[in-house]
This record gives structure tokens, C-alpha cells and sequence, in this order.
């Protein structure tokens, strides 16, 4: 899901460096995050975007938000948008006051990995670099994102190879840089034909330079009341076991048919799945149209086409964050009684991970990706790593270009039930709703 809008079409470039000490860096050993002290580290953590082009600016509203997450026991937020020319060191510092981590998207609105028109070129490496060089001295950032739900449909496979391609530059950026080693991962759609290929194919290969450092599943299968079989979790489990990264919800949070108990919340942080999965994010702090939210700043306006420091898009988003009853304090609870302890760094032993074999395509199969290609170099297009023939591909170009989104079907592995309807009815890429100016949603 992403904020889609004309208005904010393209973010600003440029590099501001800052250092919050108040917490400690995360780091990844095998498949676990562990923190400083070399305790395993765990995602309690709430989807943070209260408008489209950066929410990090304003320190006073940062303030006010991190009180209130650090009440609900929040420790991670993920945010899909920011500006690289602002300056974000209050509310970096407001949150790490508060013990609050964050992932952070690397591209912006027009620097999206489009499955219909692949490139990676150096206008999109540029945009992404300016975004980690603003916000990698800053100890409380947890990872970054190279891509959300870039993958999403049936003839959208042949992305894998540029999402990796990204995911090896922006660490080879990095490390070049000497920038400390903040995790650069992936997050993707709960689709059953892809989800299973996907995650293995961006952790394949044996060259850790070019995978990468974690996945993040947006996944809302579990609508309560459910249980593990029934919400399919018990699949996402049989996937994630000794995966060889971190794994973890980067979205989760069923609103069907509501409120909300957070029932899938003991399952993720229990056994068997807290010994192989980092958490969960949940969708979404602030309350909009798709009424995922789980505090407002006021009711709706009538306005929809008011858009100042105050209102967007119909929805007040400064002041004092309310409480949405009953979902706020029904998770809030929920947290209070989870307090997983996972093993120490000292006790972990990473060799029990090792990285899965490259998947094949399948002839009339959803996953086109033959294997360990090699990935594209900057300014390379589809052409280099396709696995079906030019006019398939050319063909595949022209209708994912000019198509809107289809009804969602994530999250199920049957295609059907709660989780297809779990999930806001337009989840899909961001980019192709920008082609198709569809404004103000989340995708």
C-alpha cells in the first residue's frame, strides 16, 4: 500500500546527514535482528504516513505520535515516502526518545521498479542513494526498502531480477560509502503463485552481495476470528522455516469483519512461528478512507480538495492523535502480554540457514524467472533477463502500461475468503496507479 497522488509526483534529491544516539543499531546475524546487547530483536511496529511526501518534518506532530506509539508499545514504524532535502533530525530524535526504530522506502514516486516497463538506470540509483545518504547516520534506522508490491500479478515476475539488481547497488553504495551495514531488504504481496518463488529468488544464488538482507510480507489473511490453519498462516510458516533472512509482516491487520482483537498477534509471536519470523508491522496508524487506521486527529472534512499543513485528502492529519476504539486499545493490550525473548546472539549459530535454490519457471506457471539469472547492470531493460520471447514480452509491456489495478487477491493461498477481502480493494503497485492517475488511495 502507498500513498498515490499528482500532487506528489516527485520527491526532492539531496543529502542531510544527522546522528540520533538515543538507541542503538539493529543488526542482522543469519535470519534474526538483534540488538547492541545481543538479544533478539522483535517488530512491534505500526505503518506511519500521514501524507503522501514525508511525514518525518514535523518535529512537534513526530512528538506528539511517538508518545503515543511508545504507549501502545511500539518499536518499529515503516514509512513509504520521504523527502531527501528536509531536514528530519527532530523527528528522528523524537522517536528514537521513545525506543522506536524505522524502515524506510528507498525510491520515490517516479523512481518505481515498474513491472510494465522494467529499467534500472541511473536516475533511479541516484534518487535511492540520496534517500541513504539523509537518513543512514541516524542509529534508529532499522532497513531500508528497495520495493513494495512491486510483484503482484501474474506477468510481473520479470521484475525479480531489477529488484535485486537494486538491492545489490544500494549495498555495494554502502559499503563503498563505509556507512554502517543497515539491512536492505524487500516487502511483498501475500500471493500464493508468486510469494513462495519471490522470496527465494531474492535470497538465492549464494552471492550475499547481490541478495538481499531481509523480506517483509504484506499479508492480511487473518481476519478475526481465524486460526492458524484457517488464516493460512500455517503455510506462510512451512515457507519461513530457516529462511536465510530475516522474515518478517511489513503489513498486517485484517479489518473484516471488524473491530479488530489482533488474534494473529499470538500466533506471530509464539511458537512455532517467533522461532523463524521478526515480527509484524500493522496497518496503519493514521485513520483515512480505507479505515485501516488505528487513531484520527478529527473527523472527516467535506472538503476533499483542501491540502495544507492541517488537511489532505479529506482527513485531518496535525494535532492530538485520538485513539480509535476499540482497535488502539485492543492491540495495545494485546502487546502488554507478549514479550518474546527469541536466543542470544552468542547462543545463535547462523550455518543452521543456508540459501534455497534459485526457482524455475514453469510453463503457463505465474513465475517466469529461469533460475540464477544474471542481473541487470544500470540502464539494462527487460530484454536482458526475460525468459519468454520478445513479442510476449513486448506484448506484456504494452498491456501492464496501459491497465488499471484489478481487485486484489493477496494474502490467500486459495484466492478466496478472508484474505482477499481483508486487504483494501486497490492493493497493488503504486506506480502503475500513477500511470493510471488514480489519486489520494493507498496501494
Amino acid at each position: 500500500m502507498r500513498w498515490t497522488s499528482i500532487t506528489a509526483a516527485a520527491a526532492a534529491a539531496g543529502g542531510l546527514v544527522a546522528s540520533v544516539a538515543a538507541l542503538t543499531p539493529i543488526e542482522v546475524v543469519g535470519n534474526k535482528f538483534f540488538n547492541a546487547d545481543g538479544s533478539q530483536f522483535f517488530m512491534k511496529g505500526v505503518a506511519y504516513q500521514l501524507r503522501p511526501n514525508d511525514p518525518l518534518i514535523d518535529t512537534e506532530q513526530c512528538q506528539r505520535d511517538a508518545a503515543l506509539m511508545k504507549e501502545l508499545g511500539t518499536n518499529t514504524i515503516r514509512v513509504y515516502h520521504v523527502d531527501a532535502d528536509a531536514d528530519h533530525d527532530g523527528c528522528m530524535s523524537a522517536f528514537a526518545d521513545a525506543g522506536i526504530y524505522l524502515t524506510i522506502d528507498l525510491d520515490t514516486f517516479d523512481t518505481y521498479i515498474l513491472p510494465g516497463n522494467l529499467y534500472w538506470n541511473g536516475s533511479q540509483y541516484d534518487r535511492y542513494v540520496q534517500v541513504m545518504d539523509t537518513f543512514h547516520d541516524y542509529d534508529n534506522v532499522l532497513g531500508f526498502f528497495v520495493g513494495n508490491e512491486n510483484i503482484a500479478r501474474m506477468e510481473d515476475s520479470p521484475a525479480a531480477p531489477y529488484l535485486k539488481a537494486a538491492a545489490r547497488d544500494m549495498k555495494a553504495y554502502r559499503d563503498s560509502k563505509g556507512y554502517r551495514k543497515i539491512p536492505i531488504g524487500y516487502t511483498a504481496a501475500d500471493i500464493k503463485e508468486l510469494r513462495p518463488m519471490l522470496q527465494d529468488y531474492l535470497t538465492c544464488g549464494g552471492n550475499f552481495s547481490e541478495s538481499v538482507d531481509f523480506f517483509g510480507l504484506n499479508s492480511y489473511s487473518w481476519c478475526d476470528p481465524s486460526t492458524f490453519e484457517a488464516s493460512t498462516y500455517d503455510q506462510l510458516q512451512e515457507y519461513a522455516y530457516n529462511f536465510p533472512v530475516p522474515i518478517f509482516f511489513s503489513e498486517t491487520g485484517c479489518i473484516v469483519p471488524g473491530p479488530r482483537v489482533w488474534e494473529d498477534q499470538e500466533a506471530i509471536f509464539s511458537e512455532p512461528m517467533v522461532s523463524h519470523w521478526s515480527g509484524a508491522i500493522i496497518y496503519e496508524w493514521i485513520q483515512e478512507q480505507n479505515n485501516y487506521g488505528i487513531v484520527s486527529y478529527g473527523p472527516p472534512t467535506d472538503d476533499h480538495t483542501r491540502n495544507d499543513e492541517t488537511v489532505f485528502d479529506g482527513f485531518t492529519r496535525k494535532g492530538t492523535p485520538t485513539p480509535k476504539s476499540p482497535d488502539f486499545e485492543n492491540l495495545k493490550s494485546r502487546w502488554e502480554t507478549i514479550h518474546p525473548t527469541g536466543i542470544s546472539r552468542d547462543d545463535y549459530d547462523p550455518d543452521v540457514v543456508s540459501t534455497r535454490p534459485c526457482p524455475t519457471s514453469t510453463e503457463g506457471g505465474w513465475w517466469e524467472v529461469d533460475g540464477n539469472v544474471q542481473l541487470p547492470t544500470l540502464g539494462e531493460t527487460m530484454a536482458a533477463v526475460h525468459t519468454t520471447d520478445a513479442s510476449t514480452s513486448a506484448a506484456a509491456e504494452e498491456e501492464t502500461a496501459s491497465s488499471t489495478i484489478p481487485s486484489t487477491t493477496t494474502g490467500s493461498d486459495d484466492g478466496e475468503g478472508a484474505a482477499s477481502i481483508g486487504k483494501p480493494s486497490l492493493g497493488s503497485t503504486v506506480g502503475i496507479l500513477a500511470i493510471t492517475v488514480i489519486f489520494g488511495l493507498w496501494v
